[in-house]
């Protein structure tokens, strides 16, 4: 496989090293781009060896190859492949708004940043619809550490481009940093509108309502880890935050009796379901044990509610 041991082996080529054709590598880079993987240093390893010894057999996939490399080798901090990649890009394609935005990308990894804006800006002169120069400029007040400025602006986005889920679901993580979960939840809400059936938001909206606390929140929040669950029932996350939330219902003083019994039930089970998971995962290693002990001491409390 082409994704194992990259940063150890350095003298010799991928190819050499896995004993792979350029036609495999291309194919792996195109595949890592459709499932949007975040594997820079492997991504430049193969990329860079491609667009060196393997440009001229590649046709019309060399441009998002070098776009692919390009952005890799800027989590990398491979300025020198990250301009030689702009270089290319430039040539083939003057004027194009997605290489000046690249260009952009690569002045914020140097943090020069206003000179990123100006580029982003003259984007934006001449095109106004390109979300993408936008999304560029809120990145750089995030990345700045201008948390209000960036939630502003995303905001004003959203006004115009209110389908936009990639921003909706920023927005809710900023409203989060800056501890304000009412409008995060407002956030996710839209997002479950529109993707009931994506667990992960399910399980997020779950965690901002328990997070709020009280009781009506922290009863919502264990229906969405529920509900989570029911998408998805590996998501251990969700499991845990079910029985965190049923675990506090069942212990608050503010709720019936038949509330109580219930959530003692729902709590229990989620432990069980832990407890039998880790037992699944780690087959008795150390380190699954001290897991499984946990949560035994976990259901053990309880027994202090089923009273």
């Amino acid at each position: 496989s082409v994704s194992i041991c990259w940063s150890v082996w350095k003298m010799a080529s991928v190819s050499e090293l896995y004993d792979v054709t350029w036609e495999v590598m291309r194919d792996k880079l195109r595949k890592w781009r459709e499932e949007n993987f975040r594997n820079s240093e492997q991504i430049v390893e193969v990329g860079e060896e491609l667009i060196h010894e393997h440009a001229s057999k590649l046709g019309d996939d060399i441009w998002i190859i070098y776009e692919q490399v390009m952005i890799a080798a800027l989590d990398c901090s491979r300025d020198d492949l990250a301009l030689r990649c702009l270089h290319e890009l430039r040539k083939q394609f003057p004027g194009s708004h997605r290489v000046k935005r690249l260009a952009g990308m690569r002045l914020e990894a140097l943090e020069r940043y206003d000179e990123a804006c100006k580029l982003y800006d003259a984007i934006l002169q001449d095109d106004p619809t390109n979300t993408a120069a936008r999304k560029r400029k809120i990145a750089i007040l995030k990345a700045q550490g201008k948390s209000t400025e960036a939630i502003k602006e995303l905001n004003e986005y959203l006004e115009q481009f209110v389908g936009d889920q990639e921003a909706w679901h920023e927005l809710a993580e900023l409203y989060i940093n800056e501890h304000d979960y009412a409008k995060a939840a407002f956030c996710l809400e839209e997002l479950m509108m529109t993707n009931p059936h994506n667990h992960l938001y399910c399980e997020q909206y779950a965690e901002v309502k328990y997070t709020q606390g009280g009781i009506d929140n922290l009863e919502l929040s264990r229906k969405y880890f529920a509900q989570a669950l029911k998408l998805n029932n590996r998501n251990m996350r969700a499991l845990f935050g079910l029985y965190m939330s049923a675990s506090h219902l069942a212990a608050s003083p503010k709720v019936s009796a038949k509330v109580k019994k219930d959530n003692v039930k729902y709590a229990a089970w989620a432990a069980s379901q832990i407890n039998r998971a880790y037992q699944l995962a780690g087959h008795a290693t150390k380190e699954t044990k001290c897991s499984l002990k946990a949560v035994e001491e976990m259901l053990e409390t309880m027994q202090i509610t089923q009273s």
